[in-house]
């Protein structure tokens, strides 16, 4: 999935989440906060690959780190008196991982999910776009699925006021 795409499924599901559990839209901080935990693997794991190394999925996308990271950002947030932005870089992380695995799954690649217990498991060649259909004779590939995804994260986030701006806004202002 291409990070862009990871930011608006953090959003639709941390904005899902607030929505079932306070009945509002997110807030700013919290927002920021999830958007990092739902970056943060790309960020770990892309920089060595834009290099030209030869990894694209290791420890940010592995459950062996991932787990431990967010225990220690929900206990980090509580002990400093806001669960609320643990819980927050939970979904992120979670929401990441989380929607890396179907498009290996539908196409069939299930080798490709070594990246979940690396380096348990070993870090196979990742593949990129996956095929999923030829309509009247177009390739419909993940990209598709995944340009439907953002749209939907973008138009929420505007809907709820474009949350996690107002930080940055405040930053410039003062």
């Amino acid at each position: 999935m291409q990070p862009i795409v990871h930011l608006a499924v953090g959003y639709l599901c941390y904005a899902g989440y607030v929505r079932w559990s306070e009945g509002t839209p997110p807030g700013e901080r919290a927002t920021v906060v999830a958007a990092v935990g739902t970056a943060l693997p790309d960020l770990l794991d892309k920089p060595p690959w834009l290099l030209g190394l030869t990894v694209g999925r290791t420890i940010g996308h592995s459950l062996l780190f991932a787990v431990p990271l967010v225990l220690a950002g929900w206990l980090l947030a509580r002990s400093s008196g806001r669960p609320s932005l643990g819980i927050a870089f939970a979904i992120g992380v979670a929401s990441h991982l989380a929607t890396d695995v179907p498009w290996h799954v539908i196409a069939g690649d299930y080798d490709e999910l070594g990246f979940l217990l690396w380096p348990i498991t070993p870090m196979p060649p990742y593949s990129g776009t996956k095929p999923l259909a030829t309509v009247g004779g177009v390739e419909v590939t993940t990209l598709w699925l995944e340009a439907v995804i953002l749209v939907a994260g973008a138009a929420l986030w505007w809907v709820d006021g474009r949350p996690g701006l107002e930080p940055s806004r405040q930053r410039s202002d003062g």
